[in-house]
């Protein structure tokens, strides 16, 4: 536990009414999958329990994997993926990748449906439907599906403007400048 600041009191805030919200973590830049990873430890520290659905990342690991088993039961995590397809030489067919972000479909409106989470993260949809690997349609219904009180994360590229229309708040994350350009490879803890 971290200690107030020395002779400052902590104010913990509750809103009047609780309501879920759809939030939309888009653009080409770095930060998209760690900006919702923060809304999860923020969760936890609020004694919610979130889900995180992961529909390109499965075939690499990364860090969040075994820094999301630290938050014990507040958090589940499913990588279903197979990895970003066409891309890196990845050798599964467009209908295996389709096949698996078909499965991440079924468990995301499975889980919103359960009422057992507060927050419900779907990592790289955007993307997977950029990828023609999910349905603008699927995505649509996840958020029309979800209950009043669940907050709904979807991050990943390229977000469809029905979904942003749908949304109640949108971030649009931007490169300045990236490591990856001066020929850096990627960090632990950092990139992955």
């Amino acid at each position: 536990m971290t200690d107030e600041p020395q002779g400052l009191k902590i104010t913990k805030l509750e809103p009047e009414k609780r309501q879920g919200l759809v939030v939309v973590i888009t653009g080409h830049g770095k930060g998209k999958t760690t900006s919702a990873l923060g809304m999860v430890l923020r969760a936890a520290g609020h004694g919610m329990k979130s889900v995180l659905i992961q529909f390109m990342k499965g075939d690499m690991y990364a860090g969040e994997w075994d820094g999301l088993k630290l938050l014990g039961d507040r958090v589940e995590h499913y990588a279903t993926g197979k990895g970003f397809c066409g891309l890196l030489g990845n050798p599964y067919s467009r209908e295996e990748h389709r096949a698996n972000a078909q499965a991440a479909i079924v468990l995301a409106r499975e889980k919103l449906s359960s009422g057992e989470y507060d927050l419900v993260i779907l990592d790289e949809i955007n993307n997977a439907r950029h990828l023609r690997l999910v349905d603008t349609g699927q995505i649509l219904e996840l958020i029309k599906i979800r209950p009043a009180a669940v907050h709904l994360i979807l991050t990943g590229r390229d977000a469809h403007p029905q979904v942003i229309e749908l949304a109640d708040t949108v971030s649009d994350v931007q490169e300045i400048k990236h490591a990856y350009r001066k020929d850096i490879e990627p960090q632990p803890g950092i990139d992955y």
